[in-house]
């Protein structure tokens, strides 16, 4: 589904990413691991259009989006999260989760005027899909309190909540398990696997937590100074020496 090749880019001369290279499988729930300043965030910074590469192609189903803006590459259905949540603070869960699908009628002003009925409509339909979409991460009971109120986890699920409102075809999400609690992070990790194999949705994330990565990702890739160092499934990962010396210390010997 997505192909990274030979991907370059460098900021005042240092390289952030270097001769990168890397597949996404369709369906699959891929992990991107390294320690900080190994480029991973640079590289979903660059597929997500917020960096132009220096040099190197990034393909999406067959087509070239290097180049390509932030807004561009959204409508590609590829949703994008951050390790810091950027909710709207003083809007409410729904409102918050409401906001997400593309080309509302009622964006339009004049269609406020000339068209109530059908943006009536339209935000009847919405919000009927916003209610079910809370319902499936379980914030359904949350749905009238601000989004600023939220604790971090509460956040990170508001994020897949807004994520499948946009009906992606890809989400790549960056260390979705930061500040999450234990017993939000099941729900969490159950949520990404039930979007994965009931909605269709590929993940691509980042994370430092080893323990959510070996239990959610298959594949696991591995980057060390922006490039990739390895990949396997986490099985090979834990057993991979260089990757044991470097990331994983001696927990999984």
């Amino acid at each position: 589904m997505l192909e990274v090749e030979e991907v370059e880019k460098s900021f005042g001369g240092l390289a952030a990413v270097s001769e990168c290279s890397l597949k996404v499988e369709e369906g699959s729930i891929t992990g991107l691991i390294g320690p900080n300043g190994a480029g991973k965030t640079t590289l979903f910074n660059v597929i997500t259009g917020y960096y132009k590469p220096d040099k190197g192609k990034i393909i999406f189903q067959g087509q070239g989006i290097d180049g390509l803006l932030p807004h561009q590459i959204f409508q590609k259905k590829i949703y994008r999260t951050f390790q810091i949540t950027r909710e709207f603070a003083q809007m409410t869960v729904l409102e918050n989760v409401m906001l997400m699908p593309e080309q509302q009628i009622g964006e339009k002003i004049w269609n406020t005027w000339f068209r109530p009925g059908l943006v009536r409509s339209q935000e009847k339909a919405i919000k009927e899909m916003a209610l079910d979409v809370l319902e499936f991460v379980e914030l359904i009971d949350l749905k009238d309190e601000y989004a600023g109120s939220l604790s971090g986890g509460q956040k990170k699920l508001l994020e897949l909540a807004r994520s499948m409102m946009a009906e992606p075809k890809m989400v790549l999400l960056d260390e979705p398990g930061s500040g999450v609690n234990p017993t939000l992070m099941k729900k969490l990790i159950a949520n990404i696997r039930k979007l994965c194999e009931e909605k269709k949705i590929t993940f691509f994330l980042i994370e430092h937590d080893m323990d959510l990565v070996m239990d959610l990702c298959n594949p696991v890739i591995v980057m060390s100074e922006g490039k990739k160092l390895a990949e396997g499934t986490p099985e090979e990962i834990k057993k991979d020496e260089r990757v044991l010396e470097a990331y994983l210390g001696g927990q999984y010997r």
